[in-house]
């Protein structure tokens, strides 16, 4: 008799809004950038993406949300800037809690596969 096969179910997770995608693991990606360099223009640089892109990106998010994710600080000594709002910090957190219990689930349901 063979052995039994080991199969793993794979899933990705995007949330999405009446207006389009909202937030995937690239957008989070870029949110937790913002938040950890304080700028769009450097969390751009990082993930070696056009800032352009990222400013687009950005806008995006904030317009679908209930409350913008992301604002710009004004210049000053130290030059402009950018930071995670509440809302911001929070769409990171819930999308990772959303992310794990659907991955836990899909393992669960991927230990009773036979095929």
């Amino acid at each position: 008799m063979p052995e039994n096969k080991k199969y793993k179910i794979e899933v990705r997770l995007w949330v999405e809004s009446t207006e389009g995608p909202f937030l995937g693991i690239g957008k989070v990606w870029l949110l937790e950038n913002i938040k950890k360099t304080g700028s769009i223009t450097n969390a751009a640089k990082e993930m070696k993406m056009a800032y352009r892109q990222a400013w687009q990106l950005v806008q995006e998010m904030n317009q679908r949300a209930e409350s913008p994710l992301v604002e710009k600080l004004l210049g000053g000594k130290g030059g402009g800037g950018a930071r995670l709002t509440d809302a911001g910090e929070k769409a990171i957190i819930t999308f990772y809690e959303i992310e794990k219990r659907i991955k836990d689930f899909a393992q669960k349901e991927a230990e009773n596969l036979r095929f």
